[in-house]
């Protein structure tokens, strides 16, 4: 259960403000689809953190545990400052497309996932904990945690959110973890 949580904060932590959550944003404006807006999403996070915590389960497989240790604890303090920076949505929204919301939604879903940080973060997870269907129900659970209030409450709620601070504590988090982690104090069970 412990670590089905930390994978749900994490990816919590690393949501709020990100280009996903923009995307979510501007495909909720767009298509006005919201009930497939939030499916798509779901079946995109499914499929990229499994993929995801796949790949982490097999690179934290290679690695001895005072590497992992480094590895992790690098990745978290990379992953605080990264936060701090602000993304941006693109300036062209997508187009209304034959595949339908739902559709338009997996693809540009998964695609915008890659490389993003909550997809590393997922990766560094599965390295840790080594159970894919926790990290991967964790991290699921925890995108959707942001991404369903987003497309149901949409324009609301970028307004009512202060994004700087909320970057501040999700780097300030991300950066006691790894520091913590590379002095060994165990935060997420080494």
């Amino acid at each position: 259960m412990e670590a089905f949580l930390i994978c749900v904060a994490t990816i919590v932590l690393g949501e709020i403000g990100d280009r996903t959550q923009l995307l979510a944003l501007i495909l909720t404006t767009q298509l006005r689809r919201p009930l497939a807006i939030i499916l798509g999403i779901l079946v995109a996070t499914l499929a990229n953190h499994a993929l995801a915590a796949a790949l982490g389960q097999w690179a934290g497989s290679l690695l001895r545990p005072q590497l992992l240790r480094w590895t992790l604890g690098i990745s978290f303090l990379l992953l605080a400052a990264w936060v701090l920076v602000p993304d941006k949505a693109d300036s062209d929204a997508p187009a209304r497309s034959g595949y339908g919301a739902f559709m338009l939604t997996v693809t540009t879903f998964f695609l915008a996932e890659m490389g993003d940080k909550t997809q590393i973060a997922a990766m560094a997870l599965a390295a840790r904990f080594r159970s894919l269907a926790v990290v991967i129900a964790g991290t699921t659970c925890g995108m959707m945690l942001v991404e369903v209030p987003t497309v149901l409450l949409a324009g609301r709620l970028m307004r009512v959110m202060p994004l700087r601070w909320i970057r501040l504590a999700a780097a300030l988090a991300y950066g006691v973890l790894g520091v913590l982690t590379l002095l060994g104090f165990a935060p997420l069970g080494f």
